[in-house]
Formats: C-alpha cells, sequence, structure tokens
C-alpha cells in the first residue's frame, strides 16, 4: 500500500498564492493600460499644443501676403527650442521650412503619415519618425486647412521624452493596494487553513473511528466554515456515541446469543445466516440425520418442513402488527426439542431450538415423587389405622396387647413426622434456597454437639467416632441446614453401616474458597450399582429393612441440597478397606 506524500504546499497557502499571482496579473494589466493611457494622454496633449500653435501660425499666413517672412518673424517672436515649421501644399509640395533654406529641394510630403492623416481627418501626428530631412527623430503634428498643411515637429530629445512620460504615481498606489489587499488575504486565508487543518485532523481521527471532544470543536476560527466543522463534529460526536451504544448492545446482544441455554439462530428474509450460536448448530446436527456443514442446510432437514413452510407462506403476507411465530415439538434420537420460529417485520427471522428433555425428566421425577410420597405415606397411615381400628372394635382387648398397639401406632406417627419434616426441609431448600439466613457458623463445634446428641445410639451398636476435625473451621452458612448434613450422615452411618466400627470426621484440605470434609466408615458399605442413586429422593438400597429401622428416605437428599446451597458438591464412595465414605465441599463465604 503507497503512502501518500504529504504536500509540499498546504491549501490555505495555494490559496494565498493564487491571488497574489491574480492580483499581480491584474496589477500588471493596469500598470501597462494606465501607462498607455497616461503617455497616450501626454501624446495627445502634446498634439493639441502644436495644433494650436498651427492654428496660429496659419492666421498669420491669412492676414499676410509673404507667407516666408511673415513666418520667420512668427518663429522668432514666438520661439519652442528646436521646432520646425513647415508649410505643405495640399498636393504634398514643401513650399517653407524654417530649418531649411533650400525647402525648395525637399521631396514631396503626401506620403508622410501625419500628412496623410491630416488630409483623410483633418488632422493626425506621428509619434517618432527619423526624418529624412533633418536626420533626427521627431514628433510630428499636421493640420488640414483650406490651401495649405500646416506642421510642425519637436525634436524627439530628452526634454520631449521627460515630457512625454507617463506619471508613475499610480504604480506605487496600485503596488501599495496589492500589499494591502495581499495582507487581508492573507489573514482571512490562514483563518480558511486553520479550519481545513482542523477538518483535515478531524477526518483523520474519524477515520479511526475516535471519539473527538468539544475542545477540537472549539478550536475552529470564529466563521462561517468554522460553525459548519463545529457543526459536523458535533453530529459526528453524536452518530459516533450511538454507534458506540449500538456496538455495546450488540456485543451484549451476541453474548447472550452464545451463553444461552437455548440454540438461536438470525437469518434475512432469503434465509442466509446472519448470527448463530453453538447451541443452534449443535441441536441442528442432533436433530439432523447427517452432519450440517453451515446453518442454512437446517431448512432442508424433514423435522423442520412445517417451520420452512410457515416461513415461505407468512413472508408473502404483508407485515403487520401481529405476531408471527410458530412452534413444534420435536422426539429425535432420545431428546425431546421444541423448535420456534418468529418474523419480523423486515421478513428476516429468527429460530430458536430448546431441549426440553431435561424439563420433562423433571416433570416425570416430580409425578414420580408424587407417587413415592403417597406411598410413603400411605404406609405409616395404614398401619395407624390398623392398629387403632383393632382397638376401637375389641373393648376386651388385653392391656399388654393395647400398649403395644398403641406403641406401634406412635412409632408410625413418629415416621409419619419425620416424613413430613424432611419433606418440608426439601420444599423449602427447592422453592426458597435465596431465603434462607446465613450466618457465621463453627463447624467442629456444631459436630461435637452431634456426637453428644446421639451418645446413646452410638454406645448401642458400639460405634466409635473419630473426630479429627480442628478446632476452629468456621464458615458463612445456614446452623440448621449445616447441622442437617452431619446429622443426617450420622445418622445413616449408625443405621445401617452396622456395629462395632468406626466414624471418621475429617478436612482434609483448604483452599481459598472451600473446606474438604471426608465422612467415612468401617461398616458394610454399599453395592456399587446403588452408589450413584443414594441421594435420590426415596431411594432405598434396602427397602424392607429402611422401613423397620424408620428411615424416610429423604436424609441423603437433604444432605445433597444443603451442599449445594453452601456451594458445594458432593459424591459417596466405597472405601477400600470397607465402609462408604462421603466426599464433600463447603464454601467459606
Amino acid at each position: 500500500m503507497t503512502i501518500a506524500q504529504k504536500p509540499i504546499l498546504s491549501l490555505n497557502q495555494k490559496l494565498l498564492l493564487s491571488v497574489i499571482l491574480l492580483f499581480a496579473a491584474f496589477s500588471l494589466c493596469f500598470i501597462g493600460f494606465q501607462y498607455n493611457r497616461e503617455k497616450e494622454f501626454k501624446v495627445e496633449l502634446l498634439n493639441t499644443k502644436l495644433q494650436d500653435y498651427n492654428a496660429r501660425l496659419y492666421e498669420e499666413i491669412c492676414d499676410s501676403g509673404n507667407i516666408e517672412k511673415t513666418l520667420n518673424k512668427y518663429t522668432k517672436r514666438h520661439t519652442i527650442k528646436g521646432l520646425r515649421v513647415t508649410i505643405i501644399t495640399l498636393d504634398g509640395k514643401v513650399i517653407y521650412d524654417n530649418l531649411k533654406k533650400d525647402y525648395n529641394k525637399i521631396e514631396n510630403h503626401s506620403n508622410r503619415p501625419e500628412v496623410k492623416q491630416a488630409l483623410s481627418k483633418g488632422n493626425g501626428y506621428d509619434l517618432r519618425r527619423t526624418s529624412e530631412t533633418t536626420g533626427y527623430p521627431s514628433f510630428y503634428s499636421a493640420s488640414l486647412y483650406d490651401k495649405y498643411i500646416v506642421r510642425s515637429a519637436l525634436p524627439y530629445n530628452m526634454d520631449l521624452v521627460s515630457s512625454l512620460k507617463a506619471d508613475y504615481k499610480f504604480v506605487w498606489f496600485t503596488a501599495i493596494v496589492t500589499l494591502i489587499l495581499t495582507i487581508i488575504f492573507s489573514r482571512f486565508t490562514k483563518k480558511i487553513g486553520t479550519s481545513i487543518a482542523q477538518l483535515r485532523e478531524f477526518t483523520r481521527r474519524a477515520d479511526r473511528n475516535e471519539a473527538l471532544d468539544m475542545d477540537m470543536a472549539n478550536a475552529f476560527p470564529n466563521n462561517e466554515l468554522g460553525d459548519i466543522s463545529q457543526h459536523i463534529i458535533k453530529i459526528y460526536n453524536r452518530l459516533h456515541d450511538t454507534k458506540e451504544a449500538l456496538y455495546i448492545e450488540r456485543e451484549k446482544l451476541i453474548t447472550h446469543l452464545q451463553i444461552s441455554h437455548e440454540g438461536l439462530g438470525i437469518f434475512t428474509a432469503d434465509k442466509k445466516e446472519i448470527l448463530v450460536n453453538n447451541l443452534f448448530t449443535q441441536y441442528s446436527n442432533l436433530i439432523s440425520d447427517v452432519n450440517l456443514q453451515n446453518a442454512e442446510e437446517v431448512f432442508s432437514l424433514p423435522e423442520i418442513q412445517k417451520i420452512t413452510e410457515y416461513i415461505s407462506k407468512a413472508q408473502k403476507r404483508p407485515a403487520g402488527n401481529e405476531e408471527r411465530r410458530m412452534s413444534i415439538n420435536l422426539d429425535k434420537n432420545g431428546r425431546i426439542f421444541v423448535v420456534e420460529c418468529i418474523i419480523f417485520q423486515d421478513q428476516s427471522f429468527e429460530i430458536s431450538i430448546n431441549d426440553i428433555t431435561q424439563e420433562e425428566e423433571q416433570v416425570r421425577m416430580k409425578r414420580q415423587l408424587t407417587q413415592n410420597i403417597a406411598h410413603e405415606l400411605k404406609t405409616p397411615v395404614s398401619s395407624i389405622q390398623g392398629y387403632l381400628e383393632t382397638i376401637v372394635n375389641n373393648e376386651s382387648l388385653p392391656k399388654d396387647k393395647l400398649k403395644t398397639f398403641l406403641e406401634r401406632c406412635y412409632a408410625q406417627s413418629n415416621r409419619l413426622t419425620r416424613l413430613l419434616r424432611d419433606i418440608s426441609v426439601l420444599t423449602r431448600m427447592d422453592e426458597a434456597s435465596n431465603m434462607i439466613d446465613m450466618e457465621k457458623v463453627e463447624i467442629s463445634s456444631l459436630v461435637q454437639s452431634i456426637i453428644k446428641d446421639v451418645a446413646l445410639e452410638l454406645e448401642e451398636k458400639n460405634i466409635k467416632v473419630n473426630n479429627a476435625l480442628n478446632k476452629e473451621l468456621p464458615i458463612r452458612g445456614n446452623a440448621s441446614l449445616i447441622y442437617s448434613i452431619f446429622r443426617n450422615l450420622m445418622d445413616n452411618a449408625i443405621a445401617y453401616a452396622g456395629n462395632d466400627i468406626s466414624i471418621n470426621i475429617k478436612c482434609f484440605r483448604e483452599d481459598e474458597s472451600s473446606y474438604y470434609f471426608s465422612f467415612s466408615d468401617t461398616g458394610v458399605g454399599v453395592a456399587p450399582e446403588h452408589l450413584n442413586r443414594l441421594f435420590e429422593r426415596f431411594y432405598r438400597v434396602d427397602k424392607g429393612r429402611s422401613r423397620k429401622i424408620g428411615g424416610t428416605g429423604l436424609g441423603l437428599a437433604i444432605v445433597k441440597n444443603s451442599v449445594i446451597i453452601h456451594g458445594g458438591n458432593i459424591s459417596a464412595k466405597n472405601n477400600q478397606g470397607g465402609g462408604l465414605e462421603f466426599i464433600f465441599t463447603l464454601a467459606k463465604s
């Protein structure tokens, strides 16, 4: 790419130079014209003077009969230095010449320019001609009268040249006026040059898409060009700000499209790609049986033929205020998609593809959860109802049987209470997790209080607890949920791990943001196929045994949700030496 060379002269310098040259040419023409006019005026003035002399001389001739004697006296009496007087007949013969005694021998003067002019116009002159008689240049002036032509001539010497010389005062006047006008125009072109230089800087910065401050606008001269330039800069700044705002909004839109959880594609009216995000490409290929080379090939898929037909029909109708959209559901490759099309006013359109497989799965799970809850509630309610019905219908029931039935009713009511409590806790975590109060919690002291609460159960099963937590493990969290994490893990180990085991609690790692905990036991462990489902609601490894023990099937689900609320995650694995280990993290704040 060639770099444009900087011009030798700036625009204002070229303009000033052009004006100066124009003024100079005008001045030279004016001086030349005025000089010729002055010279002609002097010549006319001298000619008039000699014509007057000729007229007086002719009057003398008319009053006297002797031409030569009269003329000699007259020329001596009215002396003009170097003046030559010649009397010529109408046919060009010289009959008198005051400077030539033998004037009879002078050749015919009918071919002289001044004589020719006098014969044709009445008078004439010749500015500078060398006389054939005297041999030196002279100024001739001839006048035609009735019988004669009177011609007077002055020698073209320094005196005559000086008298005919033009007055040069007008030259100085013209030069001074030209200089003043040059200075004035120089200042004017300097202002223009300043404005042009500022405009050049403006275009240079505008080409680089730079914002312009008002100091640059105020730098222009206070004239019409400056006002226009200031308005241009103000308009440019408004356009630049608008462009920047649109660019920011465009970047926001692109960012939104790229991080959106739905596949989005925007196309022109003729189905050319404007912008698509990664999910649109991914979902399109999941719907298609072959890999698509570009986003525009999506319109050839038979699965969305209804959408394609709708777009073609809708674009043929005039755009109105009504919203033009259509959506279809697709079940492909084990996934459920919702494909929706929205057509805009300019006939461009947007296609969105949403994978609702997870939502459908959640609906299914909620339906299953409802069924599980109904089933779990049905068991204790049925038991309580059966025992109470037996008691009501048998008035003679022995006291020991009555006591046993009442104890079983009480146990089932406790189980029902725990079940409702756990369901309430899970519901609160699902629906209002952001409204849970957070405070400073000391995990070590909280775990120590749990160990004291279950001391009798630990003693009954001969379970030893090794609490290796440091005395100070502060986090910002909800004390009730933190308690439920360790309490449910403790209850789970006591209920299912077996007798004569050890429970080990420790924080094995710490970084800037989280604590890493291990809760393990040396019990019977869990079969590998159950590990991934331990945190599902109402999932039981041994359903019959769990109900006998009194578990609700929601404890580990509560643990998982509580951990997630506190910015962590949890997983379970079997220890190599036997037993089950839960590894989880909790955020410090």
